[in-house]
């Protein structure tokens, strides 16, 4: 019996890297796992149910709000409720660094509609099952460029800085229904995503943040597993409106 036994968390963006570990992990401590990508997350639902995890894996576009209530609705003909739910999609590691000036205004919109509305669609398409329910937690995922302002990224560093502001202004509102929102801002992942475009990050860049870190070792997915199994389970349920950072103590705070 994990600390989730009995609870339904839906993971977004859960085909692979941070999103995949996460799944992964809440499905070994006792969660039933719906899984959402733009893809069927074959791979991750595989795995889980090889090791004995009770899992649900679903195609999804968080940024449409069709899709979004689809893939609740086929969640909830599954299951009586929806417990849990991390807002992990996101675009990142399809962006090509670049200065503010030369960032096309389609493009910094894109990553606006993604990363924020998309979490916004997938919150407000959940909250009415935890309102009913006078029962959830909502982990939203930032990142720590935000208290970094890293150079090169402004359309992402922005989004993920609103995700921040959204999180505090959404614990306020669903805190009387009982319905807990915290965040989590990791590091820099090296996640599938950041393997797969490794020009998009050059060693010395890598090896910069690791001297960074009061604990000088680059990160996993699996680092951020805890802290989110944490925040998703009864051990955090007078814990909402937070921010923490995941980076190995690069950001101090």
């Amino acid at each position: 019996m994990g600390r989730l036994s009995g609870r339904t968390v839906l993971v977004t963006g859960g085909a692979q890297g941070i999103g995949a570990a996460v799944a992964t992990a809440l499905a070994r401590d006792g969660a039933y796992v719906a899984i959402a990508d733009l893809r069927v997350p074959e791979r991750t639902v595989a795995a889980i149910r090889e090791a004995g995890g009770a899992v649900f894996g679903g195609v999804c576009d968080v940024a449409d709000p069709e899709s979004v209530s689809r893939l609740v609705g086929e969640v909830l003909d599954r299951r009586d409720g929806i417990h849990g739910l991390v807002t992990n999609a996101a675009l990142f590691t399809g962006l090509q660094p670049r200065p503010f000036e030369t960032i096309p205004s389609e493009e910094f919109e894109r990553v606006l509609t993604v990363n924020v509305r998309g979490t916004f669609e997938v919150i407000r398409a959940v909250a009415p099952v935890m309102r009913r329910q006078r029962d959830g937690s909502i982990v939203t995922v930032s990142s720590g460029t935000v208290f970094k302002g890293i150079p090169m990224w402004a359309h992402y560093v922005s989004s993920k800085g609103a995700v921040i502001a959204m999180t505090r202004a959404l614990a306020r509102e669903l805190g009387p229904d009982g319905v807990r929102v915290n965040c989590v801002a990791p590091g820099f992942t090296l996640s599938e995503g950041v393997l797969d475009h490794s020009e998009s990050f050059p060693r010395g860049l890598m090896d910069a943040n690791v001297a960074s870190r009061c604990l000088p070792r680059e990160q996993t997915p699996d680092d951020l597993t805890g802290v989110m199994s944490f925040l998703l389970s009864g051990d955090s349920g007078f814990v909402t409106g937070q921010t923490v950072v995941v980076d190995g103590g690069s950001v101090l705070r």
